[in-house]
């Protein structure tokens, strides 16, 4: 029986994890547009907080689902080039997406976290909680976002050497 390598094991986990968290943001967000919609239209009296949450709990979701859709190869763009290349051109053009992915998102872990030091005095309307709340989700999201490039193209890598032998 052939052991499953620590790094495989750490990417399940990690997308897993953040397949799970993503999952339970969307949900949230639905219970809560729920309830905005069953106080305004029922009860006649809007609750205050549902719709920020909504639009935080989105907004979390997306940014820790972006390294999932990244993981698994998801961004339509990149789909169509890595099937029209081939060879030594595969290889160039598999380089060229993790360093544009790593580059992108590198900027947006670097300025994200800027921006939550900047906000911390802020409190979001209707949740009364920290800005820094809703803008931790850019540098938290880029991080995964750089995992899941790391981690898609290792897998493509090490998919190329299993068919080799």
């Amino acid at each position: 029986m052939t052991s499953i390598p620590l790094m495989t094991r750490l990417d399940k986990a990690f997308d897993l994890a953040a397949s799970v968290a993503a999952s339970l943001c969307l949900a949230g967000a639905a219970a809560a547009g729920f309830w905005q919609v069953v106080t305004r239209f029922i009860f006649e009296n809007p609750s205050v907080w549902s719709e920020a949450l909504v639009r935080l709990l989105l907004v979390w979701m997306v940014m820790i689902g972006l390294g999932v859709a990244i993981r698994h190869g998801a961004l339509v763009s990149i789909d169509i080039a890595e099937k029209n290349a081939r060879g030594l051109f595969l290889k160039v053009v598999r380089v060229a997406i993790l360093s544009a992915d790593v580059a992108v998102l590198g900027a947006l872990l670097y300025f994200g976290y800027r921006m939550v030091g900047r906000v911390q005095a802020q409190e979001m309307a209707g949740l009364e909680i920290s800005m820094a709340w809703g803008y931790a989700a850019i540098p938290v999201g880029a991080a995964f976002g750089i995992l899941g490039s790391i981690a898609n193209y290792r897998s493509h890598e090490n998919s190329e050497l299993e068919n080799a032998t």
